[in-house]
């Protein structure tokens, strides 16, 4: 058992043991403003894992602190060194690209402000990440006064199991070591920790005002806190190299496994391989185009975009709910032929399924479809099947303005899932033996989690486990290549990537269309099987999943200086902030393992903690009810609230529908 932490003290010296930067801060009484600025998509983009390379469930276990030996993305840290070019070729250059640009405006305001402290906080441990992220922030010359990482054990002796606690124990000695200060900002993009951060001042506030005047005065009055909500932009790496960093990770947890090397995180996972599902074959539609088609989804009431009955789509024109023969890529020109559509009419059926119709550019060009007309389905409502957009046979004609012109490219959808190696050959996956039996599938008369991301690995065909033969790959340098066989994988990068980064931009987010990954990566023994958590989530914008205990929180709307409407814009010392756009549904956590709204933190004492439902997104904190662990203010005696750690694990409030968990520091 770890000894009790010892009483804090509140001093300069004290203080900067919390910082991994050696350098001198002002002086108590020079400083009458705290800034603080969270790392990870709100100061810098860090990549996510891509919703369009792994399936839902694959999304919300690698994420988890436990899910390998060695820690999942946010505790390993080759992915954020992996960002962009690498660490050697984005340091050159700064990372561009990789930033939030108005908060890098406002950390530099911030900076030449003589009487502001200037902080960089972040859940992310300091034993693993303070070299990378000391060499990002400095090659972007940002000079903040501290950079406070999580330690494994604070200065006094502090245990930390969330970011969140991580965060108020620091928070609590800032403040109470400038104790001159008149005002806190906090620059964060995640719901739960504004509102935790909120509340957490508000109680602190009214302990201060509200102190016996028997007893010694408060260490210092009450603060003036300003609590900014930062829309990110979302990042992914490219896919050939996320799954080349994902594979290392699994070889490294394999070794601990079969050597019994140290399980740092005590990883409940046997060994590990990565596999391939098949999905679908198509026109695949890139992530900037589907935003633009899912326009005209005259979806009615608009309620229900954010409601669990409705999936949007917008991302392919379907060839062939199966791998293609010979023939069928014959007819279409062979993989990775690019074909361009314009759309020529809009239908809704049934009020079930929203659809566009559409045509090759120039009208000459040979093409091949599973329906008599090209259609690209938008939306469909839950217990639809897309492919009964087949049926539709009224369309309506659309105005000149609204006669979207896109490219699409030929490809197969797959993803790639995480699974135990006893999990059974996937080499041949199940597949439907009728036209009614996959969970959320083209054919399916279920329907799987809602998504608001078009693009997601839930499409046509894929249901629970979707299906097709996936090739076996054994090297990193044969995931994407030319094939003898008149099919075609790229050899540097899937189709839809445009820029220099091996990334095109997607919606809301860095990332282009990965759907031409015909690989598996595994290892050789296979039997049985052991399915994760099903926790898909959508998102809005271009992210996959939520914060917290696994949200679909979308971002729509613009990024940044233009979308101001719903956060502190204009503020004071020109400290302009972002709005953030409406948010998808809710979820659970994967295997309801560690804390509700924490799924990057450590989970060494899951101590039975089941992980309730995320919030519903960005909507004006519209999430299902406070965070775990939070009391009202009527909840604290006469004594008042003291400022100490409240930041309970536990059940958590439900949110709408499940969703994948996307989380960063």
């Amino acid at each position: 058992m770890a000894p009790p932490p010892r009483p804090a003290s509140y001093s300069l010296t004290s203080l900067k043991r919390w910082s991994c930067r050696s350098k001198e801060i002002p002086a108590v009484a020079d400083i009458k403003h705290l800034h603080v600025y969270d790392f990870d998509n709100t100061l810098f983009s860090s990549p996510l894992p891509n919703p369009q390379l792994w399936a839902g469930p694959t999304l919300g276990h690698l994420q988890a602190y436990e899910c390998f030996a060695n820690g999942g993305w946010w505790h390993d840290p080759s992915i954020l060194s992996a960002t962009g070019e690498g660490l050697e070729k984005e340091e050159a250059k700064a990372w561009k690209g990789w930033w939030n640009e108005a908060i890098v405006q406002l950390v530099e305001l911030s900076i030449k402000q003589k009487d502001a402290l200037t902080v960089l906080l972040t859940g992310r441990g300091e034993t693993n990440f303070a070299d990378v992220v000391k060499r990002i922030v400095d090659s972007k010359g940002l000079n903040f006064d501290l950079i406070c990482l999580k330690p494994e054990v604070g200065p006094n002796g502090q245990h930390f199991v969330t970011t969140a606690e991580f965060k108020n124990e620091f928070l609590k000695n800032l403040v109470f070591t400038y104790k001159h200060a008149d005002e806190i900002r906090i620059y964060e993009d995640r719901p739960n920790h504004v509102k935790h951060f909120r509340e957490y001042f508000e109680k602190l506030n009214k302990s201060l005002l509200s102190h016996p005047i028997d007893q010694p005065p408060p260490p210092r009055k009450p603060i003036t806190t300003d609590v900014i909500q930062v829309t990110e932009l979302n990042s992914y790496l490219d896919p050939v190299i996320e799954t080349s960093c994902i594979q290392a990770i699994i070889n490294k947890h394999n070794t601990v496994v079969t050597k019994g090397l140290p399980n740092t995180t005590r990883s409940p996972w046997p060994r590990m391989k990565i596999t391939s599902s098949y999905i679908y074959f198509g026109y695949l539609i890139n992530p900037t185009d589907s935003a633009r088609l899912l326009t005209l989804a005259n979806i009615q009431p608009p309620s229900l975009i954010d409601s669990s009955d409705i999936r949007l789509m917008a991302n392919s024109i379907l060839i062939a709910p199966r791998p293609p023969n010979r023939q069928t890529l014959d007819k279409v020109g062979g993989k990775g032929k690019k074909v361009t559509w314009q759309v020529t009419g809009t239908a809704v059926f049934e009020n079930k399924i929203w659809a566009a119709r559409v045509a090759p550019v120039p009208e000459t060009e040979k093409y091949y479809t599973n329906d008599p007309v090209p259609v690209v389905v938008l939306a469909v409502r839950k217990g639809a099947r897309p492919i009964d957009a087949g049926r539709i046979q009224n369309w309506q004609p659309v105005p000149a303005e609204k006669a979207f012109i896109f490219e699409t490219v030929v490809g197969d959808k797959q993803t790639l899932k995480v699974e135990p190696e006893d999990s059974g050959d996937d080499r041949y996956e199940s597949r439907p033996s009728n036209r009614g039996g996959t969970a959320n599938g083209y054919y399916g008369g279920g329907y799987g989690a809602k998504r608001k991301f078009a693009g997601e690995s839930g499409g046509y065909l894929g249901g629970k486990e979707n299906n097709g033969p996936p090739s076996r790959v054994e090297d990193r340098d044969m995931i994407m290549r030319d094939r003898d066989d008149g099919t075609w994988m790229p050899q540097d990068r899937a189709p839809g990537y445009s820029n220099g980064n091996g990334s095109g931009r997607g919606h809301g987010g860095r990332g282009g269309q990965f759907n031409n990954n015909n690989n598996s990566y595994q290892n050789d023994n296979d039997s049985g099987r052991r399915y994760f958590s099903s926790n898909r989530g959508g998102a809005g914008g271009g992210n996959q999943g939520g914060r917290g205990g696994g949200g679909g929180g979308g971002r729509g709307g613009n990024n940044h200086t233009n979308n101001s409407n719903n956060s502190n814009n204009n503020r004071r010392n020109d400290h302009n902030t972002n709005a953030g756009g409406s948010g998808g549904g809710g979820g659970s956590n994967h295997r309801g393992r560690g804390s509700n709204n924490d799924r990057r933190d450590r989970g060494d004492n899951n101590n039975n903690h089941r992980g309730g439902g995320g919030g519903r997104g960005r909507s004006g904190n519209r999430g299902g009810g406070a965070p775990p662990g939070y009391k009202s203010l009527d909840d604290y005696g006469p004594a008042g609230f003291d400022g100490s750690n409240e930041y309970s694990r536990g059940s958590g409030a439900g949110g709408a529908g499940d969703g994948t968990v996307v989380m960063n520091y």
